[in-house]
């Protein structure tokens, strides 16, 4: 993909070749070293960085970017510098290190694009994530139907966990983290699972989102429309990659999730949390 890049400096030579031999990957416009010059770029352009050439900038200037950093960071948009090693040193001692990526020159054009290119490719894949996580947080802290008022258990009785995956190494895996805690039963596909609902009781299911034939929010829905299993508790096991499926999956309301590889501690976190809730 292209992206937008605003540039300034004193490195003419580093700019022209954005303008020259750099634009397949980026759209670059120029700007001056001044507060106001930069702001207004940045509102109408709307750059995805910002690249300050180095070639012996004064004291002056460099500082000045101090102040521009704030409304950039505001903006998110990154900071990069292109220049000597002696030229970056003196760049980063003076503005406290405000740079978000340093480029130290020499570095032929290929390689100034292909850092800038895996930096932007690396924030933008971090900031879908981020909002993956943020709708499955707000998806699970949806209202939910008022459970009904549980008996109390009896105190001396482990729980129960029933572990649904297609993976054996990984239900082998769980087994071997909670068995000391829980009574643990395995699953190795949701037919399984319902058939040992039959006649049995859990706590807790942990149910793997994606499995051949029947997946986890099929599972799920079947555990809900059955009048038995219906206010069991569930927690999906699932990959950030699957993000429009559990999102759609949310509104059969599951009460947690956990990303694989699965962490002992927070598995054991959000185990202790769905039980006692």
């Amino acid at each position: 993909m292209t992206y937008k890049v605003l540039l300034t400096g004193r490195n003419k030579t580093v700019i022209d070749d954005f303008f020259s031999q750099m634009v397949d990957n980026f759209e670059s416009l120029t700007t001056s070293i001044r507060y106001d010059d930069i702001v207004s770029h940045v509102r109408y352009f709307k750059p995805d960085i910002f690249v300050y050439c180095l070639n012996q900038e004064t004291s002056d200037h460099i500082t000045r970017i101090s102040t521009v950093k704030t409304k950039l960071t505001k903006e998110n948009i990154p900071v990069v510098i292109i220049g000597s090693e002696e030229d970056c040193g003196e760049f980063l001692r003076s503005t406290n290190n405000v740079a978000d990526l340093v480029i130290t020159r020499p570095i032929s054009t290929v390689g100034i694009e292909e850092r800038i290119n895996s930096f932007l490719a690396g924030k933008r894949q971090k900031a879908k994530e981020d909002a993956f996580m943020a709708e499955i947080q707000a998806a699970l802290s949806a209202p939910a139907e008022p459970e009904p008022v549980k008996q109390e258990e009896e105190p001396q009785r482990r729980r129960h966990i029933l572990v649904v995956d297609d993976d054996p190494m990984m239900l082998k895996m769980i087994k071997e983290q909670l068995h000391n805690s829980y009574d643990i039963a395995t699953a190795i596909n949701g037919k399984v699972a319902m058939k040992f609902l039959e006649n049995k009781t859990t706590d807790l299911i942990l149910l793997d989102y994606e499995m051949p034939l029947e997946n986890g929010a099929a599972v799920l829905e079947k555990l809900r429309a059955n009048k038995e299993t219906k206010d069991l508790p569930v927690v999906f096991l699932t990959g950030v990659t699957e993000r429009e499926k559990i999102i759609k999956a949310m509104s059969l309301k599951p009460q947690g999730y956990l990303l694989k590889p699965i962490d002992r501690s927070k598995l054991f976190s959000i185990i202790e949390e769905t039980l006692n809730t």
